[in-house]
């Protein structure tokens, strides 16, 4: 009962406005805090279907704010998705996203991970063609990734936070848009890289992961009980090539001798988190985020991004964001290439992916977005910068 009544705490904290669910996670002060975020998050994305299913059982009329926990508590189960399923209700794009989990090379292979599950009585049903393969997955079946490779594919409702593959770190979970932003700046081993919004570290190890721990990440963040949750999962994941600042990128001078080999930077700032399925936990209740507070978002975005294209030796750039916003993607970086203008380019962001960026300026389509209902993934938005000459 101590996960659920962290989580209600967590929720009822929410609808209070005392804080953002991630950050009321963090300072609950709970043991396992990826678990207790994974239920928060869980227990709103269903939050629609949870309402009406208690609302026609007619249970916990006078607890509205903890009633998803405690109704998975009066029916015995642990898990939103078995809530629905006893219910035989589940609906829209979001639900159908697969549960992606990349498998960390710094630990095991690809085929070891795959046999694991197939002795565990998992049927491997081989790589991926296409979307259809699965939005059809189900049961104890899965797949490859049809993009990457390291990527395995469960159904939506596959549970993994007690597996102990997980847990000893050879698995990562994480939604395959959000494995994009690493695997398309691609350093090879031996690189200089600076994740300069770091935690809470799953694109750090798969950063780690390509580079097979040979180089040098420098990770930035400026929240501390965020970063040493990060500096957890970053050894659970063996990364040893990783040195963790409690810094705001922003005061990180482009000029200081420890960065002058950095070639790659990966730049995921804060954003509005319009894309992702949990965003109503942050802010419920509430509809797009304001023209305000997308302005202040992308003026940081902004100068997040023009400070990371002023390292010298820079030659390529991810920017991401969990938004689908155009204030924070296009114009952002459409921004940055007028302020960059003869020094960085867009390169093509995986030119057969089916979601482009909006044609709002001449090389947008280099861009990508993700969406459950277009990729079967979060929402997320992808640019890749290059250097257009080498620096003298």
């Amino acid at each position: 009962m101590g996960l659920y009544a962290a989580a209600a705490s967590v929720l009822a904290g929410v609808d209070s406005r005392q804080g953002s669910a991630k950050g009321l996670v963090y300072a609950s002060g709970f043991q396992n805090v990826k678990q207790l975020y994974a239920l928060v998050c869980e227990t709103q994305r269903y939050s629609a279907v949870l309402d009406a299913v208690i609302a026609s059982a007619g249970l916990l009329r006078a607890e509205k704010k903890l009633r998803p926990h405690l109704a998975k508590v009066r029916r015995g189960v642990s898990r939103n998705e078995d809530l629905v399923a006893a219910e035989g209700s589940q609906s829209g794009a979001a639900s159908q996203v697969p549960r992606f989990v990349r498998v960390n090379t710094l630990k095991t292979h690809t085929e070891d991970a795959v046999d694991y599950f197939k002795r565990q009585g998992f049927s491997y049903q081989g790589r991926a063609s296409g979307l259809d393969d699965l939005r059809t997955l189900q049961g104890k079946c899965f797949l490859l990734d049809a993009l990457l490779p390291e990527l395995l594919v469960f159904p939506a409702h596959t549970d993994m936070h007690q597996h102990p593959l997980y847990q000893a770190g050879h698995l990562i979970l994480q939604d395959k848009a959000s494995c994009l932003p690493a695997t398309l700046l691609a350093p090879p081993p031996g690189s200089h890289v600076i994740d300069a919004c770091a935690a809470p570290g799953n694109k750090t190890s798969h950063l780690a992961a390509l580079m097979k721990n040979q180089g040098k990440i420098f990770a930035f963040d400026h929240d501390a009980k965020r970063l040493a949750s990060m500096g957890t999962l970053l050894a659970r994941a063996g990364v040893s090539c990783c040195e963790l600042a409690e810094k705001d990128f922003l005061t990180v001078s482009p000029s200081d001798e420890r960065y002058r080999k950095v070639q790659y930077i990966l730049l995921d700032p804060s954003c509005s988190g319009s894309g992702m399925v949990t965003r109503q936990l942050e802010q419920p209740g509430e509809g797009p985020p304001s023209k305000e507070r997308l302005q202040a978002l992308a003026g940081f975005q902004l100068r997040a991004l023009c400070h990371a294209l002023a390292f010298p030796a820079l030659q390529r750039l991810v920017y991401s964001t969990c938004s689908l916003c155009q204030e924070e993607n296009e114009d952002v970086v459409q921004a940055a290439l007028e302020q960059s203008a003869g020094t960085f380019r867009l390169a093509p962001a995986l030119p057969a992916w089916p979601q482009r960026g909006l044609s709002t300026f001449p090389e947008a389509h280099h861009c990508l977005r993700a969406c459950p209902e277009s990729t079967l993934t979060g929402g997320f938005f992808v640019a890749v910068f290059e250097r257009e000459e080498m620096p003298r």
